[in-house]
């Protein structure tokens, strides 16, 4: 009777330690995936939170110049168009953004530069039409060539 009784604890914390150890793997996988997902969002995220806090500062700086009596007429015209051309930079960032993720996409960034425009969109990939779509979207708003549009997916 001992002998049966110690088969069956035995046996019993084989079976506890089996399924410890399956517990184990899916919820690692869950966790992984987790902060794969907070990653992303949290990359979106800080990159809007950095160039708001960077076109704020920029407003700041160009406020100063033209509310300052020391600035030059010059200078406060120069603060003006510098101004206005920062906001309607946000403005088209704003837009496009919004137009990409009507056609689907779950988030996206854009920076314009001079020449160039940037887009990262959250995706492990992007298929041909969808890099198409994409590309129709910016070239249409910011009137520029296909050749200054970079598209980057983001996972």
């Amino acid at each position: 009777m001992k002998k049966r009784t110690k088969i069956i604890i035995l046996s019993f914390m084989i079976v506890l330690l089996g399924a410890t150890g399956y517990l184990n793997i899916v919820l690692n996988n869950s966790v992984k995936q987790t902060n794969t997902e907070v990653a992303t969002a949290s990359y979106f995220t800080s990159y809007r939170n950095d160039r708001e806090s960077t076109r704020d500062q920029e407003i700041l700086y160009y406020d100063a110049i033209i509310d300052s009596p020391s600035s030059s007429e010059a200078a406060i015209v120069a603060a003006e168009q510098a101004k206005m051309e920062l906001v309607s930079l946000m403005e088209k960032e704003l837009a496009v953004e919004g137009l990409i993720k009507a056609q689907g996409f779950e988030d996206c960034v854009i920076a314009i530069s001079n020449e160039k425009v940037n887009v990262v969109v959250k995706g492990s990939s992007l298929t041909e039409n969808e890099v198409a779509q994409i590309s129709t979207i910016v070239k249409e708003q910011l009137d520029t060539q296909l050749k200054n549009i970079v598209i980057i997916p983001a996972e």
